[in-house]
């Protein structure tokens, strides 16, 4: 029976060829979206699973007000990690310092690479359980050790054994120290929060290495580290976050007390899809994501089910006399929806066949639209174990409906040719062509949507001039030669101006609370970044001065003088802010500045948020960490890196040139959204090629049924224009109505979204309109070919065939 089966199908098959590629096409292209999107999501749960104790690891955060907001950072005092292990170490196994990933120079013989790396506490790989090649996970109990992750032991030693050879960090900087490799571990995945941790070294070593910042290590108003924890296995992590809450306040007087904030674990379970917090509520993050791209992925392969079904009931008619040949020599019907599943499931089979090689096809392009580096896992048995039951799934999806129906025929009306699909008969596939629109109506709205939010995030107001920046690295030998670099750059016409900076301008690494002013209200506590520049640093980036003046190299009183942006002067409500004066208490002293100038804001972080408050102060190279360069324009960017790098040489001969564009750092800014909106679009036109598969199966159904109808109005005299029309209204109805479904589900899921970001744009009904003209247009084009194929044909063959 099996082989009659096979043998029959594949003769339908072939007879019908057009339908049959159609149909194994559209289930191959619907199941291959399935997979990838099954593979993204599968990647995107199991982040940090790698770590074997990534049920018990969790960081420890901070919810603190600044500006009238609850603000959540990971910013901790060094202090905090002794407390927790003194006063609350029965609920961890381990407490471990870090410092932020940073890019860190390595250096053996005349080899220089610059790698990112982490300072740790000892207990760190152990609780990471890093996949160790060489050496032991207690790798870094002596302070001047490092390990290295496999590829960068690999670029610096080849094929040589690398332990205990000697590595010097940061060579050419005043914190520079020889350091042995004590370990290689694995590289770590792409999907850990990790995974561009190239290099470890211990947290003694970064005091070492920083001997100003123990001054601060004692201070529980101070952060500058990260913690991370181990539970015990046995304990509860909420209830130690509500223990462990109120660590930081207990530790402060009362004035100190209203800057500082309250603490709790973050889980690492939650670190990639629940990462984003608003007003300190953890509001989600990738996960809003992975159940959008899994319902898109399950309706996507619905829509290919759904056209395996219209496809199939559409050839009803020409079916419905070999069902009632079968069932009067003898068929029941439970043979014959056996048959109808056969077929089915041979084709998918052939379907999945084709699906795989779709997959292995695309997934580069898709990896690189994602951002991810998926693999498929051929030698899992999971991924077989999910493919079997994706392709029974699918199978029983795409064949219920052809095999109950067909099967239903009633052989006696069939044979004497008085079978007669009807009306309701058609209501099903109406429902689901109705659906099928829907789902690509909204996808539709939802790229425009997010395309429309990213171009105004880019169209932004910069407050300064980002074409032709370029940003360095400083280093300790350009801090006393600043301005010899600077004066050989300009007269050899490569730059227009340079200068230095503690932040780059797109990042505010450093912020501080502890600023008064008169009048400030003393309830009010204000997180300003604060960012050290050269007194060239205005000109170089064009920044607008609104009030006030710029710094000045002549004027010796502007070392204690200060310039900040319009939201500053906008918090501290001075009708002149001009010659006022600020008081920064820290540790040592309390500071007073002069406010010279006020300029516009300058977006240097999230682009889809309002610009904090921002103080700069003049620096004379103490602080400087960034040099920023604007390019001569009427030289070549080409031959102005040239020159820079040939002067670089001269002042720093041991370490890389490695510069950036600051557009393009900028521009990594929207990645994410950038992802979102190409993944939606593609998906979008994915859904529509497979809707408009579907249209084309009613469409040949309808046809089919009213062959003679429109064969006797030709005859009558009817136009193709009438007939078009009359064959196109019934699918125009049911996109209109598909529409009317879509818009109001779209903006209300849209504007979930969107109120993720405090600068948005506003919903506009013209997108709902020009989504819907878009959907009646593609669906008039897919129609169209049928229903004047119909329209143009000879009605004598019609009219004639019995």
């Amino acid at each position: 029976m099996i082989r009659n089966y096979l043998k029959t199908t594949w003769r339908n098959l072939v007879k019908n060829k057009g339908y049959s590629a159609i149909n194994i096409g559209g289930l191959a292209v619907g199941m291959a979206t399935a997979m990838l999107i099954g593979l993204w999501v599968h990647g995107e749960l199991t982040f940090n699973t790698y770590h074997k104790n990534y049920d018990y690891i969790a960081q420890v955060m901070q919810h603190a007000n600044y500006n009238g907001e609850v603000k959540t950072g990971d910013p901790n005092p060094v202090v905090m990690a002794s407390e927790l292990r003194t006063k609350y170490g029965s609920h961890f196994k381990y407490v471990v310092q870090a410092s932020w990933n940073d890019s860190h120079l390595l250096s053996v013989g005349d080899k220089r690479v610059n790698k990112n790396g982490v300072f740790f506490d000892p207990d760190a790989p152990e609780m990471l359980t890093l996949h160790m090649l060489k050496g032991t996970r207690a790798g870094l109990n002596n302070p001047y050790s490092i390990m290295l992750s496999a590829s960068v032991a690999e670029s610096l030693f080849g094929d040589e054994d690398p332990m205990n050879k000697t590595i010097t960090i940061d060579r050419n900087q005043e914190e520079a120290q020889e350091v042995k490799v004590t370990g290689v571990y694995k590289d770590l995945p792409a999907n850990s929060s990790f995974s561009d941790v190239e290099i470890i070294m211990p947290w003694a070593l970064w005091f070492i290495q920083n001997p100003g910042a123990r001054e601060w290590e004692a201070h529980w108003d101070f952060a500058f580290s990260r913690i991370f924890v181990q539970v015990t296995e046995q304990a509860d992590m909420e209830k130690i976050s509500a223990k462990i809450k109120n660590v930081i306040l207990d530790n402060l007087g009362e004035e100190e007390q209203k800057h500082a904030g309250t603490v709790f674990l973050h889980p690492m379970r939650k670190w990639n899809l629940y990462n984003e917090f608003r007003n300190g509520v953890n509001t989600g993050g990738s996960i809003r994501y992975v159940l959008l791209f899994g319902i898109v992925g399950i309706f996507v392969l619905l829509l290919a089910c759904i056209n395996f079904m219209n496809l199939a009931t559409a050839r009803s008619e020409k079916r419905a006399r070999e069902v009632g040949i079968r069932k009067t020599v003898g068929s029941h019907r439970w043979q014959l929806i056996c048959r109808f599943f056969a077929e089915s499931y041979i084709t998918v089979l052939l379907a999945f066949v084709l699906s795989l090689l779709l997959v292995v096809l695309f997934l580069p392009s898709f990896n690189e639209v994602a951002g991810k580096k998926i693999r498929i896992p051929w030698s899992s048995p999971l991924f077989w174990m999910a493919n079997l039951a994706f392709v029974f799934i699918t199978g029983l999806l795409a064949g219920s409906y052809p095999a109950l129906y067909l099967s239903s025929f009633r052989p006696l009306k069939v044979l004497k040719g008085t079978f007669k699909v009807g009306r309701l008969a058609s209501a099903p596939r109406r429902v689901l062509v109705v659906i099928q629109f829907t789902v690509s109506v909204m996808l539709i709205i939802g790229t425009i949507i997010v395309y429309q939010q990213i171009q105004y995030a880019k169209n932004r107001p910069m407050g300064y001039t980002k074409t032709g920046l370029i940003n360095l690295r400083s280093q300790e030998e350009l801090e006393d030669h600043f301005d010899a670099f600077r004066t050989e750059l300009i007269n050899a016409g490569a730059i227009e101006e340079m200068a230095g900076s503690y932040n780059s301008l797109t990042n505010a690494w450093n912020s501080n609370s502890g600023f008064e002013w008169e009048g400030k209200d003393p309830n009010l506590t204000v997180n300003f970044p604060n960012n050290w520049v050269s007194p060239d640093f205005g000109k170089t980036v064009q920044w607008k001065i609104k009030a006030g003046r710029d710094f000045s190299r002549e004027r010796t009183t502007d070392s204690m003088a200060v310039i900040i942006n319009e939201s500053a002067a906008r918090i501290m409500a001075f009708e002149n802010p001009i010659e006022r004066t600020l008081r920064w208490k820290n540790l040592r002293q309390t500071e007073s500045y002069n406010i010279i100038g006020v300029v516009g804001d300058i977006l240097q972080e999230s682009p889809f948020s309002p610009v904090r408050p921002t103080i700069y102060h003049f620096d004379s190279h103490d602080y400087m960490r960034n040099i920023v360069i604007k390019l001569n324009p009427e030289q070549s960017t080409s031959q102005s890196i040239s020159s820079i790098e040939k002067v670089w040489k001269k002042y720093v001969a041991d370490v890389p040139f490695h510069y950036t564009f600051v557009d393009e750092e900028f521009g990594k800014k929207f990645r994410a959204e950038e992802r979102i909106g190409k993944l939606s679009s593609y998906f979008a036109v994915l859904a529509i090629l497979i809707s408009c598969l579907g249209l084309f199966g009613m469409a040949s159904f309808v046809a089919e049924q009213r062959t003679k109808e429109i064969g006797i109005r030709k005859v009558l005299g009817a136009s193709v224009a009438n007939l078009l029309r009359l064959l196109s209204k019934e699918f125009v109805l049911l996109v209109m109505t598909s529409c009317i479904i879509a818009v109001p589900i779209a903006w209300y899921y849209l504007s979930q979204w969107l109120a993720n970001y405090d600068y948005r744009i506003e919903i506009s009904w013209v997108i709902f309109v020009l989504a819907a003209v878009l959907a009646l247009v593609i669906t008039l084009l897919t129609v169209g070919f049928q229903a004047i194929k119909a329209a143009t044909a000879n009605p004598v063959k019609s009219l004639r065939a019995e």
